[in-house]
């Protein structure tokens, strides 16, 4: 009964109303320095830590958010197209960061641990994030290519769609 409390208070606590952010044009900006931790619980620092070309980050906001991610994933996979990938989970606020271990232990059960290094949950810089891209239509991800030093080549954020997924592989080639 008291973990069914807990869960139903933490609950609560993750749906509570957040500042809501007009969302952004970011293309050419430079992507802000974050840090979050990898599932595997290694601390990245983005963009810094990423080297390649261009890595792509598939930024979620609510947990309905992984609906589009997926879509993202499969339809990249289904394209060819092969590059560094991250889903950021990103929440902001002071409660989630209170139950970061309990949520992201959910996250280890529904994700095969192979891929839990693609995942990188941001917590401390939450706001940050939420604040630069916007979080407007929060089910959205934002999906964000950038380069070695961080500047946004490319920036979507209205959803999965067969188009969108074209103009990001033309960008990335």
């Amino acid at each position: 009964m008291i973990k069914l409390t807990l869960s139903a208070f933490a609950l609560l606590l993750l749906s509570a109303c957040t500042t809501q952010y007009p969302n952004q044009q970011l293309t050419g900006k430079q992507f802000p320095s974050i840090s979050g931790e990898s599932l595997e619980q290694t601390m990245v620092t983005i963009p810094s830590d990423f080297k390649a070309d261009k890595t792509l980050l598939l930024i979620g906001y609510k947990q309905d958010s992984q609906f589009d991610i997926d879509r993202w994933l499969i339809g990249l996979d289904m394209a060819g197209v092969t590059l560094p990938t991250y889903e950021l989970p990103t929440i902001a606020g002071m409660a989630p960061r209170m139950f970061s271990a309990f949520i992201d232990s959910g996250m280890r059960k529904g994700i095969p641990k192979e891929l839990w290094g693609g995942v990188i949950t941001i917590y401390k810089d939450g706001e940050t994030v939420q604040k630069f891209t916007g979080n407007q239509s929060p089910n959205n991800s934002r999906v964000v290519l950038i380069n070695s030093s961080g500047e946004i080549l490319y920036f979507y954020d209205r959803g999965f769609s067969v188009d969108a997924l074209n103009k990001l592989k033309e960008t990335i080639e």
